[in-house]
């Protein structure tokens, strides 16, 4: 067996191709993980880059650095992303299988400078000062408003981030949702019935992890083991991330299936149901610190 040899860690620029190169793969469209998982397939980067954190996480760095390389790229008009979480070539994308990256990073920093004047102009500033009255109003296209939101997640108490996907599940179409967290039940913290066309149903157990790190295989393993004989369908909602190997015991073939939400896809199923957060005018997302306080 090879062993993978490529250690260094690529910059948000130098995975502008890649990740071209990956949506082409993947017919033209793909979730944020579907996207991840093939640059690190493509590029054939080692398990010890990968689940690298971003600072304390809870995204790795490579998701991190991916996430302003598809901000580079929407800017550059080469992608676009649906309010699913679906991002895709756009028909100027199909026609470049490689661009420039220098070119494209120099596009988004005038564009961003051109901002930056645009803003300081109507706040009376140079643009370069920072309103700190406001931190929580923040042009969506900046990745900074993710890590504001994912403090905010993490500064809950743990029975509010429990009554939050409570929440959650039910505006998701979840029925008789229900938190337990009794200690000793195999990290299960509740359980609700999920319908599907008004038709056929089934239990799901649920799990929920704030914390910033990575959640292992053992864990996932842990949960499966805990659902046994109560449901034949998990789900774990963390505001960390999961390892690769995390992700493949999630779905190994022959064991109950289970889903993971991590920090990010957390984050835009609450936009997208706009609880607690919504998009205001144009492109900027605006977070409500009272809502979540009120849980």
């Amino acid at each position: 067996m090879v062993s993978k040899t490529k250690l260094k860690l690529p910059t948000h620029t130098e995975l502008l191709n890649p990740t071209i190169k990956a949506l082409r793969t993947l017919g033209g469209s793909g979730s944020i993980d579907e996207i991840a998982e093939t640059v690190l397939q493509q590029m054939e980067l080692s398990d010890e880059i990968a689940n690298k954190l971003h600072g304390e996480g809870p995204r790795t760095e490579v998701e991190y650095r991916l996430g302003w390389s598809r901000t580079y790229l929407k800017r550059y008009g080469i992608l676009e992303n649906s309010s699913r979480g679906v991002w895709s070539l756009t028909s100027f994308g199909w026609e470049h299988e490689e661009i420039d990256p220098e070119k494209v990073a120099a596009h988004y920093h005038e564009y961003y400078q051109s901002k930056q004047r645009t803003r300081g102009k109507k706040d009376g500033s140079d643009g370069n000062s920072v309103d700190l009255a406001t931190p929580r109003v923040i042009p969506k296209d900046d990745e900074k408003w993710r890590e504001d939101f994912l403090d905010l997640l993490l500064n809950m108490s743990p029975d509010t981030f429990e009554r939050l996907c409570q929440r959650l599940l039910r505006e998701s179409g979840f029925i008789e949702v229900e938190v337990t967290g009794r200690s000793g039940d195999g990290g299960i913290d509740g359980h609700g019935i999920i319908r599907l066309v008004g038709l056929v149903s089934f239990p799901v157990l649920f799990q929920c992890k704030r914390y910033k790190g990575t959640v292992s295989p053992n864990q996932v393993r842990d949960f499966r083991g805990a659902m046994t004989g109560r449901a034949d369908k998990g789900i774990i909602i963390t505001t960390g991330g999961f390892t690769r190997d995390a992700r493949r015991e999630a779905t190994r073939e022959g064991a109950p299936p289970i889903d993971l939400i991590d920090g990010d896809h957390l984050i835009d199923i609450l936009l997208q149901l706009e609880l607690g957060v919504s998009v205001r005018q144009v492109e900027v997302v605006e977070i409500d610190s009272e809502w979540f306080e009120k849980l």
